[in-house]
């Protein structure tokens, strides 16, 4: 993998690790029809191992895609509060690529399903969130992104 060119806006890995995290918003970036990229915004959640998982439908675009290449680029963005008196943005930005897969197993599925709603909206969670998951148990899919580089960047921008 390339290193970063401008190393000295890099951020410790502990750093980009906890943007990571922190976020719940990303862009998955696939290789998609006839080798144009595909990029989607999804909602993801950091499981405790480290890797990446992503809700979704069992069929579409991105599963499609992930059907002929496994290689990925995730990337997100957050934004810091501006500075008084200074109209530039302060943007820190996470680029991880790894490879991706289909999860298979019921229960890390129905575990990261949860865990998921629960960093996105846990104020919802004994109410829509435990009914649509007994709902949709036997269909409910997920992702999973097993990081191979994990980059993160502080950038001021002017």
């Amino acid at each position: 993998m390339r290193k970063m060119r401008r190393f000295k806006q890099q951020l410790e890995d502990s750093d980009a690790l906890k943007v990571l995290k922190n976020g719940h918003r990303g862009v998955l970036s696939l290789l998609g029809d006839e080798g144009y990229p595909y990029g989607v915004p999804v909602d993801y959640l950091v499981g405790d191992d480290g890797h990446i998982y992503i809700h979704c439908a069992g069929a579409g675009h991105k599963i499609d895609a992930l059907k002929k290449c496994d290689k990925v680029c995730f990337t997100v963005i957050e934004d810091q509060p501006r500075h008084p008196d200074d109209f530039a943005l302060y943007v820190k930005s996470i680029i991880v690529f790894g490879r991706i897969r289909m999860v298979e197993d019921r229960s890390v599925i129905l575990k990261n399903v949860m865990a998921l709603a629960e960093h996105i909206y846990p104020e919802q969670l004994d109410t829509f969130y435990q009914a649509d998951r007994e709902k949709n148990r036997n269909t409910v899919q997920m992702l999973e992104i097993i990081p191979v580089q994990i980059t993160g960047k502080k950038v001021h921008e002017q």
